[in-house]
Parts: structure tokens; C-alpha cells; sequence
């Protein structure tokens, strides 16, 4: 059986994507600018066509001839455009320089057609002055030819099983004549010890010192965590099925604490802000708060605070706050940790992607199936390669992503580029 088309624009390293694969899409085309994400998603989705480029600089056509589909109709197109959001006087926000990849999304649907589309995006677009900008992105699928389903909806992640609070706006638009998908409704929560309860410790392991991954005897799985370690089915998922070997712990990279830092955490009820670091320590009983991506490497590779684990004197692994996103176990990241938290920062949790894939698939009046399939994933060096590497892999500038611009030390008020930043941005080093 045949399923539906589904293409993700601003990929990252695929929450979107595999939302609306588990919804029963075939996601044939993926456009990414970031080389290190672009290798990421190549990994975790060795069927889709990672196009390394901005949407800026790609057609409807080309994307169709990457992907591999000719003339076939595209399903749904969906993803998330980076936008300022602000409004000029006297002048329209879209033909702002800075919010021009809204502006190509827009464009993308018009040159695709596709039957339906999701723009997701932050919450604060709906705020304020945002609001101008909202209605300008509103009138322009409009004027596309697409109904929308109004008034949008802002959704919580929380409130579709993902153990994280983080709230996300929503615009579905259909072709004129076709019909429209509803929001999901919502379907309950999960905490945080449902989510990582089952993990290993990884300060038992001094390997996870100096490599992201260790074989490692898990513990009693909570119904959630079962599902996405592989150990039991969901009948709400239609992914297809990877090769992975469920024995190993991955993306468990350690970050090494002094001794009074330690303290501090141990210190720090749970639930509560740590007041030197700043880092909130996570009630197992509740949800996590919005894990954030940090800055990109053109503007300082700055790592966002990290919760710090419930019970260990430490911040959460990448392999933590995947789980806390919602990623299965056979999901990789970059195994440089400031990379590995900023693809999960940046995605969308695919749970909460699926619950909106999922009305689009009935709008469709498609049945999923789950595939029989069973595909393998790619190669590892993906998960270990660095941004010129994957740059020089893509055809790609090697300056596609910025390198860090950091002050010259002599004080001549010039700047030097920190080419070491460029593969290895974060200090991988103690937290104070």
C-alpha cells in the first residue's frame, strides 16, 4: 500500500520528520541548511533525500527531482520557518529581510501545491506586536489558495505524552476544495521518571567520558519508556522499524562537575532553580520545562541551561533529554554534546508532531499501516563528523554555518574566527 507524500523544510535533525513518518507518511525530502544536522537526519532517515541547502536557494522542482517523485502529488509539506517576527513601521514584516525564509516557505507552497501544510513556529508570534506579523503569513497562504483552520492553536507538548513542557504554534492549511484536518485533542502525560527512570546511570560508565556510547543493562521500563527502547508496540505508531542494537546506551556523552557543584545539585530540592548555575532540577513527578538549543556558532556557541537529573549531581545526558523529547532509543545525534542538545532544542518533540500528523492523515482519509520493513541505519561516522567534513560531503560551502567570531585578545577591537569552534563549540569541561 501506498503511502502519503509528506516533504520537511528546516528539518533540523528530524523531530517533524519522524512525527509524520510514526503518522504513516513516507517523508521523501528533507531541506536542511546546517551541514552537521543535514548528517543527523541522513542517519536516522536513510530513505529521504537530505537536500544540505537553504530554502532560499532551492525550487519546488528541485525538490522533486531529489526526492525522487516526478509529477506525484505531495501530501502535506510541514516544518518550522525561523522568523523575527517584528514589524516595521510602515512596512510589511515579510518583506523584511529577516523573516525572508517565511516569506520562502510561502513560496515553496505555492511552487508544490501541495494538498496540505503545517507552519509550526513559537508561541510568542501570537503576542504583541508579533500578532502583525502572524496576520501578514495568514493572508499570504490565503492568498495562496489555502483555508485555514482558525483560529491556530498554540499546543503543550506535555499534553501529548511528551514529559516536557513547551508550547508550540500550529497553522494547518489546506488547498481550497479539499478537507481540513482539526487540532488533536489531548491525550494525557507522562512525568519525568516515567522517562528516564529505566536508563543507566552513566557516571558508572568512565567510557562515557570520552565516547557517547557504552553496552549497559537498562532497568524496569515504564509503559513509555518501553515503547521507545523498542520492548513494546504502539498502535499508534507507524514508523518504519530500525536495525539498532537495543543493548547499547547512546548519546550519553558525560559532563564533568567539580566537587562543589556536585554539592550544590545534591542541595537543590527538586522541582527547584539551583541559584548559582541556574540549572532547575527536575521533579521526577513532573514534567521537564522547555529544553532549549542554545546559540549557533555564528553567534557565540553559547550552550542553553541544562535541568539538572533528578537524582545524580549532574546535568542530563543527550540521551535524557531525547527521552524527554519523546525520541526513541534508536534515534542518534551528533555525538559532540553542544551539537546533540541543540538538535534536540531545536526540534519539535515527535510525539506532538505525530498528534498533528495524525489529523492530517485522516483529513486524507488514509488508513496507516505499519511497514514490514525493517531498514537499517546509516553510517556512524555521520555522528561523530565534523562541520567542514560535513560541509565537503554535501558539496557545500565549509563557511555555510558562520564560525564563531570571538574578541582579538590584544584588544585591538578586530575579530578572529575560532576555527576549533567550528567542529568542537562547546566546552565540553566542568559547569560552575
Amino acid at each position: 500500500m501506498l503511502r502519503p507524500i509528506g516533504i520537511d523544510l528546516f528539518a533540523g535533525a528530524g523531530g517533524l520528520s519522524l512525527g509524520f513518518e510514526a503518522a504513516g507518511f513516507d517523508v521523501v525530502a528533507a531541506v536542511e541548511i546546517d551541514p552537521i544536522h543535514c548528517a543527523a537526519h541522513k542517519f536516522n532517515f536513510p530513505q529521504t533525500a537530505t537536500i544540505c541547502r537553504s530554502v532560499i536557494d532551492v525550487t519546488g522542482d528541485e525538490i522533486r527531482k531529489r526526492a525522487g517523485i516526478g509529477k506525484k502529488e505531495v501530501d502535506v509539506l510541514f516544518g518550522g520557518a525561523p522568523c523575527q517576527g517584528f514589524s516595521l513601521i510602515g512596512k510589511r514584516a515579510m518583506d523584511d529581510p529577516r523573516n525572508q525564509l517565511v516569506y520562502h516557505f510561502v513560496r515553496l507552497v505555492k511552487e508544490l501545491r501541495p494538498k496540505h501544510f503545517v507552519f509550526e513556529n513559537v508561541k510568542g508570534l501570537t503576542v504583541g506586536t508579533h500578532r502583525r506579523f502572524l496576520q501578514e503569513i495568514l493572508d499570504a497562504f490565503q492568498d495562496a489558495g489555502y483555508e485555514l483552520q482558525l483560529p491556530y492553536r498554540v499546543l503543550n507538548a506535555a499534553d501529548f505524552g511528551v514529559p516536557q513542557s513547551r508550547q508550540r504554534l500550529f497553522l494547518l492549511g489546506t488547498r481550497k476544495g479539499l478537507k481540513q484536518p482539526i487540532y488533536p485533542e489531548q491525550s494525557g502525560r507522562v512525568t519525568v521518571k516515567e522517562a528516564i527512570g529505566d536508563l543507566p546511570e552513566a557516571e558508572n560508565f568512565p567510557e562515557l567520558l570520552h565516547r557517547d556510547w557504552v553496552t549497559a543493562k537498562f532497568g524496569l521500563p515504564s509503559a513509555y519508556a518501553a515503547v521507545l527502547r523498542g520492548r513494546a508496540a504502539d498502535v499508534r505508531d507507524f514508523t518504519y522499524s530500525r536495525q539498532f542494537d537495543p543493548r547499547l546506551l547512546t548519546s550519553s556523552t558525560l559532563t564533568v562537575h567539580t566537587d562543589l557543584s556536585k554539592k550544590r545539585f545534591l542541595a537543590t530540592p527538586n522541582g527547584e532553580t539551583e541559584p548559582i548555575s541556574r540549572f532547575l532540577k527536575l521533579d521526577p513527578d513532573g514534567v521537564c520545562n522547555t529544553l532549549r538549543a542554545g546559540t549557533a556558532s555564528d553567534r557565540g556557541a553559547f550552550t542553553s541551561p541544562r535541568p539538572i537529573h533528578p537524582t545524580s549531581p549532574r546535568v542530563i545526558t543527550v540521551r535524557e533529554a531525547a527521552r524527554l523529547h519523546s525520541y526513541p532509543d534508536w534515534f542518534r545525534f551528533h555525538a559532540t554534546k553542544w551539537h546533540g542538545f541543540r538538535q534536540i532544542g531545536n526540534s519539535v518533540p515527535p510525539y506532538l508532531a505525530r498528534a498533528v500528523a495524525s489529523q492530517v492523515i485522516e483529513a486524507l482519509g488514509v488508513k496507516p499501516v505499519k511497514p514490514a520493513e525493517i531498514i537499517p541505519l546509516g553510517d556512524t561516522a555521520l555522528l561523530s563528523i565534523s562541520m567542514s567534513d560535513a560541509a565537503r560531503m554535501f558539496g557545500v560551502p565549509h563557511d555555510t554555518i558562520s564560525r564563531r567570531r570571538i574578541p582579538n585578545q590584544k584588544g585591538t577591537g578586530q575579530m578572529t574566527i575560532d576555527s576549533a569552534v567550528a567542529d568542537e563549540p562547546v566546552n565540553q569541561g566542568e559547569y560552575v
